[in-house]
């Protein structure tokens, strides 16, 4: 009995093999969605995952196109468990995003070549659905938004072929668009009640917010260079009125304040409070800050920022920090004040520190120094003969300046004379404190391009600077930004502009044609108000949402959610029974026909076509065979011909209605 059970188990297996039973077509259509779902995964993925995924959907394919079986199970088992092992042997573990997605991918691949009957097909199109998702994860990108749903719609078409396997493709494109479009308005009920939760759902803290570039709390030669490759954006800022010339847009970040000799570190003592220390005045600028996820609390305001409205805090080096690390993008309100005085009344200790130099380092720099400080009756004499004597050092402003040795100030100011503005930077500040100015380097942004599509600034990963800051007892902490004393054209018209005749500048700055320039600002708009109506609704904008519709408890929540899926599924089901009851008039004809035969016992079947059902009533009244020959001769050319026929429809009608029944 076993062994029988076993022979009718493998016949029933291979009878539903994918090549026989389920057709080429529904192959297509899954290996289609396959790989449009896991080739955004491509540049996340390790790169021998990647290939191993790319090698099984191939295989798949051969199969495909020969017709032939799934592998042997053995071999699937055994390449189950090598993708496990290696993937373990990758990541360390199996727990988290990027092991989790790595895992998906392959059982995806794997899957594909496991298929052999229908509910194979409908497990693959559920782990395409769920990798779709994960994409997410890494990217919310319009584009990435795109592809998925692009994915999502061939994975239906592949459910569509699957239970119409003899259907055309371009009917089952159709149908699987319209059963998304029959899920638009329950995705757009869930994305406007469903609650929203701040930060990833997905992850771990290892590797929830891995990835993150731009800016760091410490600075060393080549660090801030680095970035000038990047025409990633950092952050944008949407004008209340115009933006401010382009001198005065310093977009403030870490503030630097202890040196080793070669690195500079932020402090770790800096104060905070709700409001600046210091009191705003002169001229106040508002604007709209979108600041990219980079997981640091400080969120680059333009210098000097001014009392917010929502909970941030102020430091006493004059930083702007949100209440918990930038893990995802945020949109905030805020104002600066770029000729307010600040730091008048520092304390003394946070004048030590910013005098601070490690013993031992730049013997020639401090020699310098000294001779500036021998005769000096005020810091701000100090401070003018040191600007005058680096603006005509014959300092060279450059993207690609040479590695620097243990006294790195020494060797820039004396030796090499090439740097960029972390190198300018440092050195005016070592400048100073050797000569008994208080010092320190801060780092940000500085510059910004306006969008002429829609009007926001726009600051780039290449537009992040250092500068300097001393402290003069009557004036506070004071802006010195020493790169403009060698290339003032980086302050006045940005990085590209500063750089000597025939370096070679970043692709992103390089001359383009102005056509693909402006489809990048178009794009990067079009970007913009995705990333402000779709990604930037958080959960602070739903709840002022539905403050606003009063549905400010859960409760209230909860029941507008049921009210709304319980109205769109009242709705949809209204309108398929709609369309299972509506017919056209050639079927209402036919239908017609059917009631008045009824009453001999002679309806029509559901299942009857049209000259089966008119050999039946010949059979069963002989006087109307002629008639019904030619009735059901006529509804046929007309549901099945090319076109309808409107003389033909009424003439059937005509038929219909001379029936008289003996």
């Amino acid at each position: 009995m076993i062994a029988a059970w076993l022979r009718k188990r493998r016949a029933a297996r291979r009878g539903a093999a994918f090549g026989a039973a389920l057709g080429r077509r529904q192959g297509n259509w899954l290996l289609g969605a396959a790989a449009l779902t896991m080739a955004p995964h491509a540049g996340w993925l390790p790169a021998w995952i990647t290939g191993l995924c790319a090698m099984l959907l191939v295989w798949r394919g051969l199969l495909l196109l020969r017709g032939s079986q799934a592998p042997p199970q053995p071999v699937l088992l055994l390449l189950t468990v090598a993708a496990a092992i290696g993937v373990r042997a990758e990541f360390g573990h199996f727990f988290g995003k990027d092991p989790g997605v790595a895992l998906l991918a392959l059982l995806l691949g794997l899957k594909l070549l496991e298929i052999r009957a229908a509910r194979d097909i409908r497990a693959t199109v559920m782990l395409c659905f769920f990798l779709q998702l994960a994409v997410f994860f890494e990217d919310q990108s319009l584009p990435i938004a795109a592809l998925a749903l692009c994915a999502s719609l061939l994975a239906l078409a592949a459910l569509v072929s699957l239970a119409d396997p003899h259907g055309r493709d371009r009917e089952h494109l159709r149908v699987a668009s319209l059963l998304m479009v029959q899920g638009l308005p329950f995705m757009l009920v869930l994305f406007v009640l469903f609650p929203r939760i701040e930060g990833p759902l997905w992850g771990l803290p290892a590797d929830a917010f891995g990835g993150r570039t731009g800016l760091s709390e410490s600075m060393s030669p080549g660090s801030i260079s680095a970035l000038s490759q990047s025409g990633d954006i950092a952050f944008r800022a949407d004008f209340a009125d115009e933006p401010p010339p382009r001198r005065q847009r310093y977009w403030r970040g870490p503030v630097l304040t202890q040196f080793d000799g070669r690195n500079w570190r932020a402090a770790s003592h800096a104060a905070e409070a709700t409001t600046p220390f210091y009191t705003p005045s002169g001229e106040r600028i508002d604007y709209t800050l979108t600041l990219e996820p980079h997981d640091k609390r400080w969120l680059l305001a333009l210098d000097f920022p001014g009392p917010a409205n929502a909970p941030l805090r102020h430091t006493s080096d004059f930083q702007l920090l949100g209440r918990r690390p930038v893990q995802s993008r945020i949109r905030l309100d805020l104002s600066a004040y770029p000729d307010t005085a600040v730091g008048r009344s520092e304390t003394a200790s946070n004048l030590a520190a910013a005098r601070q130099l490690p013993s031992g380092f730049n013997p020639r720099t401090l020699a310098l120094a000294a001779a500036f400080a021998a005769d000096a009756e005020s810091h701000g004499q100090i401070l003018q003969r040191a600007i005058a004597h680096l603006r005509d050092a014959g300092l060279i402003y450059t993207l690609r300046p040479p590695l620097l040795g243990r006294d790195s100030v020494d060797e820039f100011l004396f030796d090499t004379k090439r740097g960029f503005c972390e190198h300018f930077a440092s050195a005016f500040t070592v400048l100073m404190r050797a000569a008994g100015v208080p010092a320190r380097v801060v780092t940000g942004y500085q510059g910004g391009e306006t969008n002429p599509v829609d009007g926001n600034l726009v600051v780039r990963q290449l537009d992040a600077h250092a500068w300097s800051e001393v402290w003069l007892a009557d004036r506070g902490w004071v802006r010195i930004d020493p790169t403009y004393l060698a290339a003032p054209r980086r302050i006045d018209d940005g990085l590209a502009a500063a750089l000597p005749a025939g370096e070679a500048l970043p692709f992103t700055l390089r001359a383009r044609n102005d056509w693909l320039r402006g489809m990048r600002l178009r794009w990067e708009a079009l970007s913009n108000a995705w990333n402000q109506r779709v990604l930037g609704y958080n959960p602070d904008r739903q709840r002022a949402l539905l403050s606003r519709l009063g549905l400010d408890d859960a409760w209230a929540l909860a029941g507008a959610l049921a009210a709304g899926a319980g109205m769109l599924f009242l709705g949809l089901f209204l309108w398929a029974n709609r369309k299972q009851t509506a017919t056209d008039p050639i079927d209402r004809a036919w239908q017609e026909l059917s009631v008045r035969l009824a009453v001999r016992g002679l309806a029509r079947h559901p299942w009857e076509g049209p000259h089966d059902y008119a050999r039946r009533v010949s059979s069963a009244i002989p006087e109307l065979a002629a008639v019904m020959q030619a009735i059901g001769e006529d509804y046929a050319r007309l549901r099945y011909g090319p076109h309808t026929d409107e003389v033909r429809l009424a003439a059937l009608k005509r038929k219909i209605k001379a029936i008289r029944l003996p």
